[in-house]
């Protein structure tokens, strides 16, 4: 499959005897993945979906599958999205993907370490920041307080934080 596709959930489960299936969703909120008309699952394009929140997962049913047997094969699948289908963000909002990977350094230049990945915690999200030798350092993601700039051109992140010495 193509390189510009984004990982935006998974398939759990089945849904009833007519073929829904359960969806994990990435996106927050979670009910934006109902938003994405085709969806790559495995590696079949899917277009036509009906999609849903149903309490607190999401329910889909795709076209033709109209019974569990038919469903089956998609679960355990990635649901993924093409990254034109993203809706545009404001300013110093960003998506994760284009965060992972960028260097992270304080004000005065010191250098923590690469930008690995993010975790949800429910207050705030927490970026997991690796150096060389692969020691983790997690820094809360909030704009303003620890996240001070981010420059996508040079790769880099400025944060207000300070390592704990040892």
């Amino acid at each position: 499959m193509s390189d510009d596709l984004i990982t935006v959930g998974k398939v759990t489960g089945h849904f009833g005897v007519r073929g829904w299936l359960k969806v994990f969703s990435y996106t927050r909120p979670m009910e934006n993945i109902v938003n994405y008309t085709t969806w790559i699952v495995g590696d079949e394009e899917i277009k036509g979906i009906k999609a849903k929140q149903h309490g607190k997962t999401i329910v889909a049913y795709f076209k033709g599958c109209d019974n569990r047997e038919k469903s089956q094969r998609y679960i355990g699948d990635e649901v993924r999205v093409s990254l034109t289908d993203l809706t545009q963000l404001q300013n110093n909002e960003y998506y994760w993907h284009q965060l992972i990977g960028l260097t992270v350094e304080d004000g005065q230049g010191q250098h923590f370490g690469t930008l690995d990945a993010f975790f949800e915690t429910g207050a705030n999200d927490v970026m997991v920041v690796k150096d060389e030798e692969g020691n983790e350092v997690l820094i809360p993601y909030i704009w303003g307080q620890y996240v001070i700039a981010i420059d996508l051109e040079q790769q880099k992140m400025i944060v207000d934080w300070q390592l704990e010495m040892n």
